[in-house]
């Protein structure tokens, strides 16, 4: 079946297995390193759902990389229990060309640069962005505010969905009037940023200074950010924080965050995420750290986040339903 069929249930195992429902459930293979998630007993596979979307990864007996690649998967495990949560659909790499697949390699073990991003449906991560040292000078050489690997995940499959959720020259159309015209050409648009930069005024139209490089560009950051912004206040509403009006300043009404906004507007994501976000910036400044969402949504981010909210609550059934069926001759698992 699908990932939706992804939960959040965490279950006690004896001898690595547990029965539920008269179907046994074994732990996933990679549980060595560091996967906690369950495989059904029938599956043709040892691995999880989001261990098998890893196509490449390090050799068995190179520890070191092994140990880096625990913590993207967990990373990993997150991101697709987000994507499962929101409906997305998701084909793995080896059920269709194109399907969703990862290339976890090292360059520290390559010796030799890794070629991180997205083509085809195949993520490519560099594992040693796990190191606090080697990532931390990414983000200042790309000057982004902050630099996380779950934030990269979420940057890498807004590419992925770009191409799976819009699928007719209306919807192009009307998202090359938004982010701009992604047939431009990717190597000029490359050139041109890391030569010239960013423009002065990009805050009032991009998420960020890398959107402004490219309409994919564009089009990803500003997906990677739809999925903090829910994601984060799906998590607020989990654990009961919410701004009571009478003891806050940060707005007159009580702000109530909700675990799905699927049938909500994208104005009540925003304003719920508006007054959030200011109170965890205090909060994190109140520990001497920088804000946890340092960026200005502008009213043309605002369109831009309403459009992937649109392309997100509506992806279509069909799309689901076809996924199902190439998935149901393969395996049913669970995590």
């Amino acid at each position: 079946m699908g990932l939706q069929i992804i939960d959040r249930t965490f279950l006690a195992l004896r001898s690595d297995r547990v029965h539920v429902d008269d179907i046994t459930w074994y732990a996933c293979s990679e549980r060595e390193w560091g996967c906690n998630w369950l495989v059904r007993e029938d599956a043709p596979a040892g691995r999880c759902i989001s261990c098998r979307l890893t196509r490449t990864r390090p050799a068995s007996d190179d520890t070191i990389a092994l140990e880096k690649l625990a913590k993207t998967e967990e990373a990993k495990r997150r991101l697709m229990l987000q994507i499962a949560d929101v409906g997305l659909p998701v084909v793995p790499w080896d059920v269709e060309p194109g399907g969703l697949g990862f290339d976890l390699l090292s360059s520290r073990s390559e010796g030799r640069p890794v070629v991180i991003g997205h083509a085809n449906g195949i993520i490519t991560i560099d594992l040693a962005e796990s190191l606090d040292d080697v990532r931390e000078a990414v983000r200042v050489k790309l000057g982004e505010p902050y630099r996380t690997i779950l934030g990269h995940l979420r940057h890498e499959i807004g590419h992925y969905f770009q191409n799976v959720l819009i699928t007719d020259e209306t919807t192009w159309a009307r998202c090359r009037d938004l982010f701009g015209d992604e047939r431009e050409s990717y190597r000029d648009a490359i050139d041109r940023h890391y030569s010239v930069g960013a423009p002065a005024d990009w805050q009032s139209a991009f998420i960020s200074e890398y959107a402004t490089m490219h309409a994919w560009e564009d089009f990803a950051e500003t997906f990677a950010h739809y999925l903090h912004i829910v994601g984060t206040l799906q998590t607020s509403a989990a654990i009961g924080i919410r701004l009571d009006a009478g003891a806050s300043t940060l707005r007159d009404t009580d702000v109530v965050p909700r675990e799905d906004y699927h049938d909500e507007p994208i104005g009540r994501v925003l304003a719920d995420w508006a007054a959030m976000s200011q109170g965890f910036n205090r909060v994190n400044r109140s520990m001497g750290f920088g804000d946890l969402y340092p960026f200005t949504i502008s009213p043309p981010v605002q369109r831009k986040l309403g459009f992937i909210h649109e392309l997100i609550t509506r992806a279509p059934l069909t799309t689901q339903q076809q996924i199902d069926l190439a998935l149901a001759s393969r395996d049913d698992e669970r995590a």
